[in-house]
């Protein structure tokens, strides 16, 4: 892996976790003396980032982790809900057999965070656990968008499970789909997991009351 792609990747991780917030600055210098690297490898790394909207890059100002708009984050919500349902459909369909044995072992990796009571390492394994469920649709283009979309809103996911009882409802859902899936249910599973990743609701209302912990967010 090139030293730019390790950069972007570690840079994402922080943007993820909240350590980089939305609308923190990204300064150059700052990077090439916390990675220890040359400008050129932080040059392409902050292109990349740009390219998948995790930050922007501003004429004069520099680059800065995007903020999303409540409006806006409900709309992606619902595009990734409809991206993970087609997933799902397909996976149900066309899922090999290891594959549903890799669907059910990144289940059973969640479950265990679970009961430790570990967001953090949920949040991974909830990660899988939808990876699984893309690479069994067995459609490159749907899967590159669903990775896509899903990269801009990993710090909102992972938000989403520190709101109580968060993960247990999660986990709950995972076995829905994981049912519905083995047992070749393409309807089934694809409204599982529409219904699993879309925010309405009591859902809406505890993401907006999270996102102060994303400040500064953008308001329109």
């Amino acid at each position: 892996m090139r030293i730019s792609d390790k950069l972007r990747e570690k840079i994402e991780e922080q943007i993820a976790t909240g350590e980089l917030p939305p609308g923190c600055a990204l300064d150059e210098a700052m990077l090439v003396e916390a990675h220890g690297v040359s400008r050129t490898p932080v040059r392409e790394a902050l292109i990349q980032l740009a390219s998948d909207g995790l930050i922007e890059i501003r004429p004069r100002r520099g680059a800065v982790v995007a903020s999303i708009g409540p409006a806006r984050l409900i709309e992606m919500f619902e595009v990734m809900a409809e991206l993970e349902a087609m997933c799902g459909r397909l996976a149900a369909r066309r899922m090999t057999e290891d594959e549903r044995s890799n669907l059910r072992a990144a289940y059973k990796a969640c479950e265990a965070a679970r009961a430790a009571q570990d967001t953090d390492s949920y949040f991974y394994c909830n990660e899988q656990f939808h990876a699984a469920i893309y690479a069994g649709s067995h459609n490159k283009f749907l899967c590159e968008q669903a990775f896509q979309l899903q990269r801009r809103l990993r710090p909102y996911r992972r938000l989403q499970l520190r709101v109580r009882k968060r993960m247990a409802v999660s986990l709950k859902e995972h076995k829905s789909i994981l049912r519905f899936i083995t047992a070749a249910d393409a309807d089934s599973a694809a409204i599982a997991l529409r219904e699993h990743v879309v925010v309405q609701g009591e859902r809406f209302g505890d993401l907006l009351a999270s996102l102060a912990e994303l400040a500064p967010v953008a308001t329109n």
